[in-house]
């Protein structure tokens, strides 16, 4: 028997109407669709005609639930990841589920389509050929503060995902820690109320101040214009932490170096040089 087909399925971010054709059809003819949340999914589901099985895969049951995923793949049946909305494995799970499914052989397919990250960076104003998407920051001040050091000094464009309720105090860290920033801070893309602001960090920071933010959050970040040196121990605490988490050095220099634009060869020399006894 052949194994079946892993589809990673974008869905939409907000508008029902960003849903693709490709996706729609690929929804209505897989044998299962795993969803972070089942009953958003099935909302979704329902809005475009389709009855499919569903299983919950979140955060939370992403690793108990890949091993038996993956044998119904091997075993001939078709699936459908999706997220919430948006492209999976974005801040989303499934990563070990596309990670298995290689190992074992599976064929996995991509059906493209909404993503907040490419909506806020093109709605931006910022530049756009070069970023780097760094996901949630750390819920702590302390903790945060260390993440945007660590990306000071990047000449990308920086996109995050935060919630509304923690966008005030990001906005204050990002100030105290690499200083004053043109950020544009996406709200609600696609969806009715949706609203950019633009603006210097501070300035963006003052225009909510007494109208306290609600809905999905996109913050985009300018990158540094200064061309100021990377700080190389900032870099190497960084990758000591992916080291930490359990990545190898050489994959954590690489992550590392990604992200600030310099030489992963270098962070991987400095990562050597500062673990030797």
């Amino acid at each position: 028997m052949a194994a079946g087909v892993l589809y990673i399925v974008a869905t939409p971010i907000g508008n029902l109407g960003d849903l693709s054709d490709r996706a729609r059809e690929t929804l209505g003819a897989v044998d299962l669709v795993v969803a972070e949340d089942t009953r958003r999914t099935g909302r979704l589901l329902q809005a475009i005609g389709v009855r499919a099985a569903l299983r919950s895969f979140f955060e939370g049951n992403e690793r108990a639930r890949t091993p038996a995923i993956v044998r119904e793949l091997v075993d001939g049946r078709s699936v459908a990841l999706v997220s919430d909305g948006g492209m999976p494995l974005v801040s989303d799970p499934g990563y070990r589920l596309v990670a298995a499914c290689i190992e074992a052989g599976v064929e996995v397919r991509v059906v493209p389509g909404p993503s907040a990250v490419l909506a806020a960076l093109v709605v931006s104003g910022l530049p756009t050929d070069r970023f780097s998407f760094e996901g949630f920051l750390p819920r702590t001040s302390g903790e945060r503060r260390a993440r945007l050091a660590a990306v000071a000094h990047d000449p990308r464009t920086l996109v995050f995902f935060e919630s509304p309720r923690r966008v005030p105090g990001m906005l204050r860290d990002l100030v105290a820690t690499v200083g004053e920033r043109r950020v544009a801070l996406c709200r609600e893309l696609t969806k009715l109320h949706e609203e950019v602001r633009r603006g210097t960090a501070t300035e963006v920071l003052g225009s909510f101040e007494d109208d306290p933010l609600r809905g999905e959050v996109v913050v985009v970040v300018e990158g540094d214009r200064d061309g100021a040196p990377v700080d190389m121990a900032a870099a190497v605490a960084s990758a000591r932490a992916l080291v930490a988490d359990g990545a190898r050095k050489r994959d954590a220099a690489h992550a590392i170096a990604d992200r600030l634009g310099i030489s992963a060869n270098a962070v991987y020399r400095a990562l050597l040089d500062a673990d030797a006894p």
